[in-house]
Parts: C-alpha cells; sequence; structure tokens
C-alpha cells in the first residue's frame, strides 16, 4: 500500500491507544524509584484514551474530523508531563493531516517532524533521553524513508525499529536509568503507541500480555552524583486557558518567561482558542493567577494512580463533610488530607473540619477540594494538603473560589500538618496565624518506612524487592531487612543536637505491642530526645517519623 484513508488510520490510532492502554502498568514500573508511585504508563494511557472516546466515535471520518479529534482529545485529556508531550507530538502530527485526502509515506515522515517540532517547542528545556529523544531520532529517520520507498509497510517498520534502538540507548543518556538498569518510560510509550498502530494497520489482534520488566543491577560508579530530585518531579501544575485576551508571540514569550521564573518541565502550547499549560512548581497560584490574565481557566487536573479508588474516597468524604457541616458560619475552618484511623482521629482531636482520605496513590482531585470547601462554612479556610504531590490540587481550588478565603499551608508531610494545626492559634489574625503555620512546618524533619516493590538502584543504594527502606525529605536514606533496625538508621541522619522530639506514627502493618517495645528502644538510643508514640493507622508505611 501506498496510503491511507482516513478510515485506516482511525484504526490505527485506536490501534496504538489499545496497546499503551493494555501495557501501562509494564510502563509504569520502568520508574526508578521503588515505591508505588509510578505513573507515566498510567498518564499516557488516559491521555489517549480521552483522545481515543472522540475518535471512536466518529462514523467514517475525513482526515480533517479525524485530526481535530486526535489533538483536541488528547490536548484536554492530557495528564503528567509525559501525556502533555504525547498530547503534543499528536497535536503537530495532525497538522500535516488535516488538509489531506489521504496519507502517505511523504504525509507520514512531514507528520513525525511537525510533531517533534511541536512537542520540542513546548517543553521550555528539552531533556536527552526522554521521550522527546526517541521521537526526534524516529523522525529523522522517517524522513529518510520517505524519499526511499513510498511503501506504508517499509516506512512503519523502519519506524519502529529506529525507535527500538534509541529507546534502548536512552540507559546511556540519563545516570538514573543506567543505575536502574531500565529504559525511559515515556519512550517506552510512545514505542508502544507505534506498535500497536502498526499491528491494526496490518489487521492484527493486539497482545495484552504485560512482559515482566526484566531490570539488571549495574556496577555502582556514578550513584553519589545522583540525587532524588533527578527522579522526583515536583508540583504538578496543569490546566488550559481559554483565551480572552490577545496571546500573541510576544505574549507567549513573556508567559514563558514569567512560569520559568517559578518552575521547570515547562509545557506551553497554544492556537487561536485556548493555551494548554503544564508546569512543575513550588507556587502553582501564581501560575494560575498569571494564567488568568489571558482569559478564564478549565481542565484544571491532578495525576490519580487510582481512580477507581478516588471515587470511593470522594464519597466518603462527602459523607463526613455532610455530617461536620455547620450551621452558622464561623470565621475559621480547616480541612486536612489524612490517611490511616489513628492520623484521622489526631486531626479531629485538633479541630479539623473535614478530612478528606487521601495517600501517595490516591491523590485527591481539585474538584475533591471545591466539595471539602463548600462544606465547611467558614469566612477563612485553611486547607492543610499534607503530601507534596496533592499541594497544587489544593492551591487551584483556592484560585477558584471567590467567596471565601482560602489559605494553603504548604504540608508535604502528616506531622506537617499536625505541627502546623497545633500552632494555630485562634485569637491571632488570619495572616499572623499563616506566617506562624508555615514557620512551624519548617522545623519539621519527616521520615517514611516501608518497603521497596522492585529491585532497583537508587541514589547509590542497591535495593531488593521487599527490602525495608527508610525515606527522609531528600529520598532514601537507609536500606535494610529490618524494620526497626532501618528505621533506627534513618532516624540517626535526621537527629542532631538540636533535637528534642521524635513523634512516632505507627501503621496499621505493627501491632501496639510491637511499637510499644520499640519505642522504648527509641528512648534509649536517642536519651536526648522525648518519645511520641501515636497509632496512625497508615497502609503501605510501617512508621511515619516526625524529629522537631
Amino acid at each position: 500500500m501506498n496510503q491511507i484513508n482516513a478510515s485506516t488510520l482511525q484504526k490505527m490510532f485506536l490501534g496504538g491507544a489499545k496497546r499503551i492502554e493494555a501495557k501501562k502498568e509494564y510502563i509504569n514500573e520502568l520508574n526508578v524509584f521503588p515505591v508505588p508511585d509510578g505513573d507515566t504508563g498510567t498518564n499516557m494511557s488516559m491521555t489517549i484514551m480521552s483522545a481515543a472516546k472522540e475518535v471512536g466515535g466518529l462514523e467514517n471520518p475525513t482526515l480533517k474530523e479525524l485530526a481535530k479529534a486526535i489533538s483536541g482529545g488528547s490536548l484536554r485529556g492530557a495528564r503528567g508531563n509525559s501525556g502533555v508531550i504525547l498530547s503534543q507530538l499528536f497535536r503537530g502530527f495532525t497538522r500535516a493531516i488535516k488538509e489531506e485526502e489521504v496519507v502517505t509515506t511523504k504525509i507520514l515522515s512531514t507528520g513525525f517532524d511537525y510533531a517533534v517540532q511541536t512537542a520540542y517547542k513546548a517543553v521550555m528545556k528539552p531533556k536527552e533521553g526522554t521521550i522527546l529523544t526517541v521521537a526526534r531520532v524516529t523522525a529523522e529517520r522517517a524522513v529518510e524513508v520517505a524519499e526511499e520507498s513510498e511503501d506504508i509497510d517499509v516506512f512503519c517498520r523502519a519506524v519502529i525499529e529506529t525507535a527500538e534502538e534509541i529507546l534502548a540507548k536512552t540507559q546511556d543518556m540519563l545516570p538514573v536509568l543506567k543505575e536502574a538498569g531500565v529504559v525511559d518510560s515515556g519512550g517506552q510509550g510512545l514505542l508502544e503507541v507505534l506498535k500497536g498502530a502498526y499491528d491494526a494497520y496490518l489487521g492484527k489482534e493486539i497482545n495484552v500480555e504485560i512482559p515482566v520488566v526484566q531490570k539488571k543491577v549495574v556496577p555502582q560508579t556514578t550513584g553519589a552524583d545522583i540525587s532524588t530530585a533527578d527522579i522526583k518531579f515536583g508540583y504538578c501544575t496543569e490546566f488550559i486557558i481559554m483565551l480572552e485576551k490577545e496571546f500573541g508571540p510576544e505574549q507567549e514569550k513573556e508567559f514563558k518567561a514569567f512560569l520559568t521564573s517559578i518552575g521547570d518541565s515547562l509545557v506551553v502550547v497554544s492556537d487561536d482558542e485556548i493555551v494548554k499549560v503544564h508546569v512543575h512548581t513550588n507556587h502553582p497560584g501564581q501560575a494560575f493567577e498569571k494564567g488568568l490574565t489571558y482569559g478564564a481557566l478549565s481542565n484544571m487536573k491532578v495525576d490519580n494512580m487510582r481512580l477507581e479508588h478516588e471515587e470511593k474516597l470522594i464519597k466518603d468524604a462527602s459523607k463526613i463533610a455532610a455530617a461536620q457541616k455547620q450551621e452558622e458560619k464561623k470565621e475559621t475552618g480547616f480541612i486536612a488530607v489524612s490517611v490511616g484511623e489513628g492520623m484521622n482521629e489526631i486531626f479531629k482531636g485538633l479541630g479539623v473540619d473535614y478530612l478528606i482520605e487521601g495517600g501517595q496513590t490516591m491523590n485527591p482531585s481539585t474538584e475533591d477540594m471545591l466539595n471539602a470547601i463548600d462544606q465547611v462554612n467558614a469566612e477563612h479556610i485553611f486547607i492543610l494538603p499534607n503530601n507534596k504531590n496533592i499541594i497544587l490540587a489544593a492551591e487551584q481550588a483556592r484560585d477558584l473560589v471567590e467567596d471565601k478565603d482560602i489559605i494553603v499551608i504548604p504540608t508535604k508531610t502528616v506531622p506537617q500538618g499536625i505541627a502546623a494545626v497545633i500552632a494555630y492559634v485562634p485569637e491571632v489574625p488570619v495572616e499572623e496565624n499563616e506566617e506562624a503555620m508555615k514557620e512551624a512546618i519548617s522545623v519539621v524533619k519527616t521520615g517514611q518506612v516501608t518497603y521497596a516493590v522492585r529491585d532497583t538502584s537508587v541514589d547509590g543504594k542497591q535495593i531488593k524487592i521487599n527490602d525495608i527502606m527508610g525515606i527522609d525529605d531528600d529520598g532514601i536514606k537507609a536500606v535494610g531487612n529490618d524494620v526497626n533496625e532501618t528505621t533506627i538508621e534513618l532516624l540517626n541522619g535526621m537527629v542532631d543536637e538540636d533535637s528534642e522530639l521524635i513523634s512516632v506514627y505507627y501503621g496499621q502493618d505493627v501491632e501496639l505491642e510491637d511499637a510499644e517495645s520499640f519505642a522504648e528502644t527509641l528512648e534509649d538510643t536517642f536519651p536526648d530526645c522525648d518519645i511520641e508514640l501515636q497509632e496512625g493507622g497508615q497502609p503501605i508505611y510501617y512508621y511515619v517519623l516526625s524529629v522537631e
């Protein structure tokens, strides 16, 4: 075949969507950090499936209709950095096909080239060794093949072969991938889309068998130079601006410059009507405020690893809110994100009005926060996200509320949230309380003890599946086979001469008797600190610790 019509391309797109949906957990496991928070496959799958819903609903589409469904659906459904980049690859590709009647290898290669140009333009600081590299090198090969052959099959096979070759080389481009023995997860996702599209072109059934991730342990040579900051993203902020004012090249340049000044991993893509924004920042609210100067905001989202869990949590939170809603408006209210019955009881005892249960793999959304705000009848409402991945949802909600004063205290852990509430003084003005609460969380060191979900190497540490890991605010600091020993090793790095109090919150997998015995051991190990033992009831983490 020397050309593809809209119907065939429609099947190919849906084939790519089906394959990445089937392989999303495999892609998630390529995340180098060995706790269950890898979400690249989920983000990319949700992005393409958003477009697939629109594409699948078309009957006998033209290429123009198909291009609009692919571009618009993926843009509005994009989640996470990898999802946004994937949507921009689609957006660029559709520029090449939307005015055509059929697609040839020349048009395909032009589409690949446009895709890469669009994605690289949208990302302020492209990093080699990622999905962008896989897309770029593949596009370069696509242009070469199109010059040599008009055969669609020859073109597709060459493109996929090149994508596989460059994906394998991503390990040599990023030290964190080399150390963990994996390839780039975003690049793997792109390869799966290409393979799924080709299978559909051939009329094959998609193989949904998910392979086992094969990881190797490599000799440690550069681990000391690798930090968790290279692995973990910051606060991911995403939204769409419905343009009401001029947004030409000058305005776009100014907007990007501002976002670059407050964050990184920037993606800004615009057309005549909307601007899609993705940025990692410690100040999501500032990004939203800047966006509002150009138009109304929509599609403000957070990443959710377990949507089915989230739906249940929303319902549970609504029930709690209904029971706690105040008849008379009060001066100040509190909303806190919590996980575990013990943690919940602590927050309730401190006077928190509304609790949303959520954790590392169950991040509440902006909508959840808005529901909470609606249920708390107070003039001023403090929100305690208690997780770095939830702060953006809280700040997004804050900027959407006009009839209440919302103050987000950027707590990254439950112990920080507890310290913030304790620092609150009713008789003091809101502004002074905000400063006091932020000061309180700045002096709290937090640690968590959990288990590894797979073999890997991170931060210079060789980790085996089911190893016990001690993680502080900066990354993995202790690895061992015994929970108590690993916890003590972690605390040794957290406690200094100024430390006075160690709070220990034991999880649902730790018996009270064992926790009490361990607390006595800590008293002997750290005689200069008071040891406070509390039932946390949290899943996954044996102990959550704070040092003040």
